[in-house]
């Protein structure tokens, strides 16, 4: 099911699934092995914070330990660190929305001029939290 772009906040679930959609993992924590896990219980753990970029994973299709942040489509291609700096520096022009894929807050945003502040505030303090995913609801990395 892909959707429409001009949504961000819906879900999208265009991945070839020959590649890892049908893969079970494996999360080594606290010195043992939990799962098995498939890649769509690993995505709705990572959006819910439940799942580190740089968590040691293990799938069954071979390899060895890696980082759960090079499973695609787990976690956003956007850098919470770009993301942060943006949203200081120039938040109030929505530029930090515009590069998290947000195209229409960016433009609301620039046309307030941040809600004359009140908004790039807020924006900034929810991006530092971590509490803002890319416009595809994944997290940043």
């Amino acid at each position: 099911m892909t959707t429409d772009s001009r949504y961000p906040d819906q879900a999208h679930s265009a991945q070839p699934e020959s590649d890892w959609g049908g893969s079970q993992f494996y999360l080594y924590g606290t010195g043992q092995e939990f799962g098995p896990y498939t890649l769509q219980n690993l995505q709705a753990m990572a959006a819910g914070g439940q799942l580190k970029a740089n968590a040691r994973v293990h799938s069954t299709s071979g390899g060895g330990w890696f980082p759960a942040k090079e499973i695609p489509w787990l976690f956003s291609d956007k850098s919470w660190l770009v993301a942060s700096s943006i949203s200081f520096f120039v938040g109030a022009l929505g530029v930090d929305r515009f590069y998290l894929g947000y195209t229409r807050l960016g433009i609301a945003k620039l046309l307030t001029i941040g809600g004359l502040g009140i908004w790039a505030l807020i924006d900034f303090i929810l991006i530092v939290l971590r509490m803002v995913p890319d416009s595809r609801g994944r997290p940043l990395h």
